[in-house]
């Protein structure tokens, strides 16, 4: 069997890694955007007390963000410092899911 296709054993298998791609990835946007919505917060108050508060809670975010980061780097699931490795991963993931998909169908 020489063809590029994915048997519906190989696609199952490979969903475990995607689905935890899949909570990592959103983790990792959604710390993200809570530190964007903190910066922002802090640019709209004027009382010392909440913003050192929102400046407290902006930096375990950006805090949550680097371990989700590393996470993720750690297990080859994130290629921060290769963009030609993260687009081939990218391209390897999309590809699995059209495949799974297909056998869906």
């Amino acid at each position: 069997m020489a063809s590029n296709s994915m048997t519906k054993e190989m696609l199952v298998n490979a969903t475990a890694p995607l689905d935890d791609l899949a909570i990592a990835t959103d983790l990792l946007m959604s710390a993200k955007a809570g530190v964007r919505n903190y910066a922002v917060a802090l640019t709209e108050t004027a009382t010392p007390s909440v913003r050192r508060t929102l400046k407290a809670q902006m930096q375990k975010a950006i805090d949550l963000h680097e371990k989700i980061a590393n996470y993720m780097i750690e297990n080859e699931m994130y290629h921060a410092y290769n963009i030609d490795e993260q687009v081939e991963h990218d391209l390897q993931k999309a590809d699995m899911a059209l495949e799974l998909a297909k056998t869906k169908s």
